[in-house]
C-alpha cells in the first residue's frame, strides 16, 4: 500500500480518488508522519456481520459449553482463581 500525506492527499484527492476507482489502489493516510487512515475501494471492504447474528451465535456456543461442562467449578470461579 502507498504512503500519502495528507497535505499531498489534499492537493491530488481527485487524481488519487480516480486512482482507486480505476486501478483498485490503495493508500496509507498519513499526518505527521504517522498512518491514521487507509483509503481503499469501497467494495474491498469485507461486509459486517449482523452483531444480533452473532451474539446468537455467542448465546449458542455458551449453551454448547454449558452441556458439556465436566468442572466442578464453574467459569467464573476459574477464571477468578487464574487472574489471582
Amino acid at each position: 500500500m502507498e504512503e500519502i500525506g495528507i497535505r499531498e492527499l489534499k492537493a491530488r484527492a481527485s487524481a488519487v480518488v480516480r486512482a482507486v476507482r480505476e486501478r483498485r489502489a490503495r493508500y496509507v493516510i498519513t499526518q505527521r508522519g504517522q498512518p491514521v487512515a487507509v483509503l481503499l475501494p469501497v467494495d474491498a471492504v469485507p461486509p459486517q456481520p449482523d452483531p444480533d447474528e452473532v451474539w446468537a451465535r455467542l448465546e449458542a456456543l455458551g449453551e454448547e459449553i454449558a452441556q458439556n461442562w465436566q468442572s466442578e467449578k464453574s467459569a467464573v470461579e476459574i477464571l477468578s482463581e487464574m487472574r489471582r
